[in-house]
């Protein structure tokens, strides 16, 4: 079985660019430890807490993280009832008490909404409501909205030395002081802005490994360091470097055969069977009524001469758990995160192989409407088949939308049914009069130098605009512009010998001039950041990139040189390139891609957020066919599952603008968003034998420590090797190796 601490680490620099950069065997070394730890732990595993696992060395035999190099000490402080700082699933915190502290790993959190009900019955505007919302159509406009949460925290994490006795924790359930009857923490939690709220789990985990838990994370007895892992300690490569760790440990989990998942969490197939053949409170059984309840929630009762009502109710699994005989054992502790999991995946099966987009038999249509609060809402409509069919277990927050007042819009003059044969028209790009603005960088008695971003007109047609201070230089020593010679400079890529120097054409255009006639190398692209120097008193422009330490990932765009992500984004996006820019001929999924990044609101690091309600008519520029609306509507579904989109909210105005992040006193509209991220991109070892000439893979392997076979002990090198180690993580105080380990220096191995 692979250990954290074994001879070849679980946790490699290949998995800090993601999932899809693993080799096989290194990706099947880690799924083996996780799938592992997954069958031990008593509560469905995240995938917070399986990179804490791998990271931190969780020991299967029992005792946890007791052996692990986590310093209780320095544990988040917390306490039943009272206001606390966001906390994550994965962070490990300290639980006052009256006598002993407890501590414990955060395992399963979920919104404890007040207005929750006994039964699971919720009222509408609390499903898919933003924190802190005070009532239907109420959103609060707090800097720092808070929200009630209930935090399962696993007491048994750190193994029997740091736990306390069953007779203990009875004790404080009992006094409902520290922790509640069941073990959780009920909590009103700060969060420090509204975009902190909105953030997804791993990226929130991410953010608290690197903040309130850096020192945690940065810990020279962890297996493998993250900063050996990306070599550095720079905030912007740990943040890189991790996420790329956390989107491979997720990959890792939702493609293990052994297991099954339901958002970020995983329980193993062996065990949730096991579940659902109980007879017991909350087995089989009672999932099945669980499933019938929600299915008939919203079936209206016969009525004489047929007359019914369209009828829509909304259910919070975790307080409809407590409603069944019996279950409040089965809810004690993490017992409380396995039993939501498997209320949650019984539904989902459900919804997946028994209706027809969610649409049941009975005319009623299920949907998961709300995928934190009460454990998760599943929303009951009837009749269904009046709403348009999307992904139903995609949340989609109708219960708030419905809350709020309809955008202040004006109405366009119906069109009749389109035919199904309209093509997409060519996307204007949106109006953002900052896109690919220049910087100017210097103006001295020697040079001008300024820096602008590569634009696809620029690429097609052959041509760069000259900086005005650059055009003033030229018509001072020149007297007139015209011919120019243009030096490129391209460091890391490949430039024809023919383009390298170049005579071009300075032609006056409007209030400026530009360069005509330059031959762009074949591996420039709209986005690429350009520096350029005009020494004083010449004619010679040089151009040159700039490289990156390392390639990266940007989207589906790689590359070793620095970009503007905005002008990536918006000018890179499927059907454009060099020989045209157009949306005719795209698929559904090129096509909703597309539209997004090239008509909807964009942020400085990349990200296009669109009105998904207008999606349609911005993809088509006229109302298009239904059949090309479902067509495009469930492309968009596929590219969330893929996380290649995802589904957000902003507001409208009174004027028909969709804004981000949504406005105080704004009615909210579900928006979709493209949000690339940056990740590094391992350059790939290899060479050639010396004597077939066969290609040769070589991986690199960071330094790690090791367990040791009882009765041995490290050598002096291998002491100050560690030594070395701790200094370049920042620790120069004298850092040894601790009893039982020794230190593997960094090196490469073939096969």
């Amino acid at each position: 079985m692979p250990d954290p601490y074994g001879e070849q680490p679980l946790l490699t620099t290949a998995m800090t660019a993601g999932h899809h950069a693993v080799p096989e065997d290194e990706r099947s070394r880690l799924q083996s430890y996780l799938e592992a730890v997954v069958a031990v732990r008593s509560a469905p595993v995240h995938t917070a807490v399986a990179f804490n696992a791998a990271y931190f060395g969780y020991d299967l035999a029992g005792d946890g993280y007791g052996g692990s190099p986590l310093s209780s000490d320095a544990f988040p402080v917390i306490k039943v009832g009272e206001s606390a700082p966001a906390l994550p699933v994965g962070a490990m915190v300290c639980i006052t008490t009256g006598s002993d502290p407890l501590f414990a790993e955060i395992v399963h959190k979920e919104g404890a909404h007040p207005e929750l009900g006994p039964l699971g019955e919720v009222p509408a505007w609390v499903s898919g409501a933003p924190a802190g919302a005070e009532g239907p159509g109420r959103p609060t406009d707090a800097t720092a909205p808070r929200r009630r949460e209930r935090l399962v925290p696993d007491v048994n994490a750190f193994g029997p030395r740091l736990s306390l006795s069953p007779v203990q924790l009875l004790r404080l359930r009992t006094r409902r002081r520290w922790i509640d009857e069941d073990g959780h923490l009920v909590v009103d939690v700060r969060h420090p802005s509204p975009e902190a709220v909105r953030r997804d789990d791993l990226t929130a985990y991410a953010e608290h490994l690197l903040t309130t838990a850096r020192d945690q994370l940065l810990n020279p007895y962890v297996p493998v360091s993250l900063a050996e892992l990306v070599g550095g300690t720079h905030d912007d490569a740990l943040r890189t470097g991790l996420v790329g760790l956390l989107d491979t440990v997720r990959g890792v989990l939702h493609s293990s055969p052994a297991l099954r998942t339901w958002g970020h969490y995983a329980m193993t197939r062996d065990r949730l069977a096991a579940g659902l053949h109980d007879n017991g409170p909350l087995g089989g059984d009672d999932l099945k009524s669980l499933v019938a309840a929600v299915e008939h929630a919203a079936a209206p009762a016969k009525r004489r001469f047929g007359l019914t009502s369209s009828a829509t109710e909304y259910t919070a699994v975790g307080p409809r758990l407590r409603a069944f005989p019996g279950a409040s054992d089965a809810l004690r502790g993490v017992d409380y995160a396995a039993a939501v999991f498997r209320a949650n995946l019984a539904l989902a099966d459900a919804v997946r192989g028994g209706s027809d987009q969610g649409l049941f038999e009975n005319g009623a249509r299920i949907t998961l409407d709300d995928a934190f609060e009460g454990g998760g809402i599943w929303r009951s409509h009837h009749p269904g088949a009046a709403e348009p069919a999307s992904d139903p277990l995609i949340p989609a927050g109708r219960g708030w939308t419905s809350s709020l007042a309809p955008a202040q819009s004006q109405r366009p003059e119906e069109e009749p049914e389109p035919e199904e044969g309209v093509e997409p028209i060519d996307q204007p790009l949106a109006d953002d009069p900052d896109l690919g603005q220049g910087e100017f960088l210097r103006d001295d008695a020697h040079v001008v130098v300024w820096r602008a971003p590569l634009r696809l007109a620029h690429l097609r047609g052959g041509w760069f605009p000259l900086h005005p201070e650059a055009v003033r230089e030229l018509r001072r020593s020149l007297g007139v512009v015209a011919g120019i010679r243009l030096e490129l400079d391209h460091l890391g890529g490949e430039v024809a010998a023919d383009s390298a120097v170049q005579e071009v054409t300075a032609v006056p255009e409007g209030d400026g001039v530009r360069l005509a006639g330059i031959t762009w190398p074949q591996d420039f692209y709209p986005g690429l950041m350009l520096d350029l120097r005009l020494p004083r008193g010449g004619a010679v422009i040089r151009l040159a990139t700039t490289e990156l330490d390392e390639p990266v990932r940007f989207g589906d765009r790689v590359t070793g040189h620095c970009f503007d992500p905005r002008v990536v984004t918006r000018e890179d996006a499927p059907g454009s390139g060099r020989g045209g820019d157009t949306a005719v001929g795209l698929g559904p999924r090129a096509l909703a891609l597309r539209t997004v990044r090239r008509c909807g609101l964009l942020t400085p690091d990349g990200h296009a957020l669109q009105d998904r309600a207008a999606l349609p008519r911005a993809a088509y520029g006229r109302r298009p066919a239904r059949v090309q609306v479902a067509a495009l509507m469930a492309a968009v579904a596929e590219l969330f599952a893929e996380r290649v989109l995802e589904p957000t909210v902003g507001s409208r105005d009174a004027w028909g603008q969709p804004h981000f992040p949504p406005r105080a006193g704004q009615p909210a509209i579900p928006l979709i968003a493209y949000r690339p991220t940056r990740q590094r991109v391992i350059r790939p070892w290899g060479g050639t034998d010396e004597g077939g000439g066969k290609l040769r893979v070589l991986h690199f392997v960071p330094g790690h420590l090791r367990r040791l076979r009882p009765g041995c002990s490290p050598s002096d090198v291998q002491r100050a090797a560690f030594r070395d180690y701790c200094r370049r993580l920042g620790k120069a105080d004298g850092w040894e190796l601790p009893p039982g380990y020794t230190f593997v220096t960094e090196h490469t191995r073939g096969h």
